[in-house]
């Protein structure tokens, strides 16, 4: 089989051509661009029956990022499983404000930074690879997201401290200058979960109204924040307002939302000025 042959049966399947190009790149370690090049080159038989497996598992709704087994995030490239959720653009937007805040210089030099529910880590690495001053920890109460998470971190040599449990939990005695969190918020009858079946459910929504987990962490926060720290958390388009009650409830200052590419309320953070 050649590849234009192979990219020509990925219609057979269902999945559109740039992921049967992005898979086929993936499996011969090649660019998109080579492809088209060579679209005349046979496939070997082990390269075709791998192509046509990762296919059906595409055509399947499985997320290409599975089907691949890496994802790239913030110029990294991760290894994902169903153990964790596929790294999204959106939450870059949460990095780079997470890089403002450890720029400002009221933070200390050398801060503490900790991501809450870290899945696959994604945002603990892009950190500690672009704000190498900083001490990183990722917590997760899952400890097949946490294998997840310290296999990327050997694998691109960055250091962070994982430590299992539910958002604060295994923190006892800790205190940091910016918190950050992708948790759970999809609300349970989201109808949209059903098109995301093969990601973990409990990485994506707290049943419920989707607040849950967000109000935990904003609950628990004062007790792991230093004076003047930062709290940054990624929502759904329509929290903002219910996110912001809560952070300002809680007693944070300096409460702000952002907005994704597209123009949707999807973090706001918070300072926490001190003990009350």
């Amino acid at each position: 089989m050649r590849i234009d042959q192979a990219l020509a049966r990925a219609r057979l399947h269902g999945v559109d051509r740039l992921d049967a190009q992005l898979l086929l790149g993936h499996l011969l370690g090649k660019p998109r661009a080579w492809l088209l090049a060579h679209d005349g080159q046979d496939l070997t038989a082990g390269q075709a029956k791998a192509y046509e497996l990762g296919l059906q598992r595409r055509g399947s709704g499985e997320p290409l990022a599975y089907v691949l087994g890496e994802w790239p995030f913030c110029g990294l490239s991760l290894q994902v499983s169903p153990d964790v959720l596929v790294p999204r653009p959106e939450t870059e937007d949460l990095v780079a404000w997470a890089r403002e805040c450890l720029a400002d210089a009221t933070v200390a030099t050398a801060p503490r930074v900790v991501d809450l529910g870290t899945g696959s880590g994604a945002i603990a690495l892009a950190l500690a690879r672009r704000c190498p001053q900083a001490a990183l920890w990722g917590t997760d109460r899952s400890a097949a997201a946490l294998a997840v998470a310290a296999a990327n971190g050997r694998r691109l040599g960055l250091p962070v401290t994982w430590l299992q449990g539910d958002w604060w939990a295994p923190l006892q005695g800790r205190r940091f200058e910016l918190a950050v969190s992708n948790p759970p918020y999809v609300a349970g009858d989201d109808p949209h979960l059903d098109a995301l079946g093969h990601e973990p459910r409990g990485a994506l929504t707290p049943e419920g109204d989707g607040l849950a987990a967000l109000r935990q962490i904003i609950e628990g926060a004062p007790a792991h924040l230093a004076p003047g720290a930062w709290l940054l958390l990624e929502h759904g388009h329509d929290q903002a307002e219910a996110v912001r009650s809560l952070l300002d409830a809680a007693g944070f200052r300096s409460t702000a939302t952002r907005a994704d590419l597209a123009g949707l309320p999807r973090c706001t953070g918070a300072r926490w000025p001190g003990a009350k």
